[in-house]
């Protein structure tokens, strides 16, 4: 195949590809119920200081290592060695934890949308109950994934796609009806101050959830050599993608504006703030509940279908391209399925104390949901960390090994200076984000219990990838001796 065939995606391709990899409905929803509409200049301010600059430099590494199949594990392999590409990919998995913690909760809402049209499902279910019943689905979709089942993941990216399209006519739809309908404008004491962000404490824990939000365009950086003219069209596709971003942020957060009063956010917006909408905009337009059941419906199997693959994938990333010297012999064996089976017991173990533990500490079920979203914009960025610290070694002191076709910036020290600059805001907003949310009660017991949760977590969850590398030291210990033994008898 010739090189010209290869490279057959346009810039317009390209954007429309990452925006449907990094955007979500929920990332208006949650920044929304953190900020109100102070979140407009918020938007403005990472996109422009983080965003963009965060998404050429995934481009250059992916042109830069366009054989890798590792992703970041490949990239840190490559300029900074096995042990800190191992690493890598450990946080590439372990980030999860969290997430796989909350999409059970998240499936479960869904349903209750789907056959009720109202958030009461699971209001009124004891906290232990319901985490009990989502450990218990937990597991059993643990056990489909263990299965290699690909029709879910099928079914998701259908579903998927179809939630990221009422996302979008979500905002149209909104933003026309109030001359269409005649719809009120729920926010109406509007001024300067309504927009402007108070850059205070409380304001700091919130960015990590941006942060979280705009994350995770590393997905898009194989593409860059299938690129037409990549130097020229990758750069340009990112800069479409971070204005298409923008724009879907900035209207969605007026659209949320119009439809919820930003001077007095419900209190579960973040866990039902998505169905709330859907739910209006069919009264608005004489629907009914229609857009809502068909909402609830597409996200509820595309949350099952996330939930499987994220099972799934991070552990295939941690051992594609991780030394063995660091990963126990025993977690890499697969069944029939090809599926790591020892390591879907380790997430097993994982992700089911951190279902249970805040059932022990936290209210009701939206404090809890509310507290593993927050956890998850904490814990999922410390990945970005890699990507970041890969960038400023290939342009610093391992620029002499690579060379790239596409390049961000020319000047190396230039470059790595955006590189740190990304790296201490990325690591600067989780460390925020550890703080309890302005909501809860400041030095109550609950206050006490989330922080201590969302500091010990990321710590124990990184802590435990230093352990594996001791016992694959003793495994290989033990196999060197038994085949040493072998060959003196």
């Amino acid at each position: 195949m010739s090189d010209n065939t290869e490279r057959n995606l346009t810039w317009k391709n390209l954007a429309l590809m990452a925006f449907v990899m990094v955007w979500g409905f929920g990332n208006v929803v949650n920044n929304f119920a953190n900020q109100g509409l102070k979140v407009i200049v918020s938007w403005v301010l990472i996109i422009s200081l983080y965003f963009i600059p965060y998404a050429l430099m995934v481009g250059e590494l992916g042109s830069t290592f366009k054989d890798g199949k590792g992703g970041v594990s490949t990239w840190i392999k490559a300029s900074m060695g096995p042990l800190l590409a191992y690493l890598a990919g450990w946080t590439y998995w372990v980030v999860h934890v969290p997430y796989l913690a909350q999409k059970p909760q998240s499936i479960l809402i869904a349903l209750g949308w789907v056959f009720t049209q109202n958030g009461n499902f699971i209001k009124g279910l004891n906290p232990l109950l319901l985490q009990s019943i989502i450990l218990v689905l937990f597991i059993f979709f643990l056990w489909v994934a263990s299965k290699g089942v690909n029709s879910l993941k099928r079914i998701g990216t259908v579903a998927g796609t179809a939630t990221f399209v009422m996302s979008i006519l979500y905002i149209i739809m909104v933003i026309t009806a109030p001359k269409i309908t005649g719809m009120k404008i729920a926010t109406t004491h509007i001024t300067a101050k309504t927009f402007i962000p108070d850059f205070n404490f409380a304001y700091f824990t919130t960015i990590s959830m941006l942060v979280f939000a705009v994350g995770g365009c590393e997905k898009i950086s194989p593409y860059v050599n299938n690129t037409k003219n990549p130097s020229k069209n990758f750069p340009k596709g990112m800069i479409v993608l971070a204005i298409m971003v923008a724009v879907s942020a900035l209207l969605g957060s007026v659209a949320m504006g119009m439809m919820f009063d930003a001077n007095n956010i419900p209190k579960d917006l973040k866990m039902n703030g998505q169905y709330y909408a859907f739910k209006m905009l069919g009264q608005y337009y004489g629907l009914g509940n229609l857009f809502l059941i068909l909402y609830a419906v597409a996200n509820m199997l595309a949350q099952i279908s996330a939930l499987a693959f994220s099972i799934d994938a991070p552990l295939k990333v941690l051992f594609a391209d991780s030394d063995r010297r660091y990963i126990p012999e025993s977690l890499t064996k697969v069944n029939k399925h090809g599926t790591p089976i020892n390591g879907y017991k380790m997430t097993a173990v994982l992700v089911g104390i951190l279902i249970m533990l805040p059932a022990f500490g936290m209210g009701d079920i939206n404090t809890i949901f509310n507290w593993l979203l927050d956890l998850n914009s904490v814990v999922m960025p410390l990945r970005y960390l890699w990507v970041f610290a890969a960038y400023m070694a290939v342009r610093g002191f391992a620029k002499h090994k690579f060379s790239s076709e596409y390049k961000f910036v020319k000047n190396d020290k230039v470059g790595v200076g955006i590189g740190l600059w990304c790296f201490v805001f990325t690591a600067f907003a989780c460390i925020m984000g550890m703080f309890p949310k302005s909501n809860i009660p400041v030095y109550s017991s609950q206050w006490y219990f989330q922080l201590t949760l969302n500091f010990v977590t990321p710590v124990v969850l990184i802590g435990l990838g230093l352990i594996l590398p001791i016992i694959a030291r003793r495994n290989n210990k033990n196999i060197t001796a038994s085949i040493t033994e072998e060959i003196g008898q």
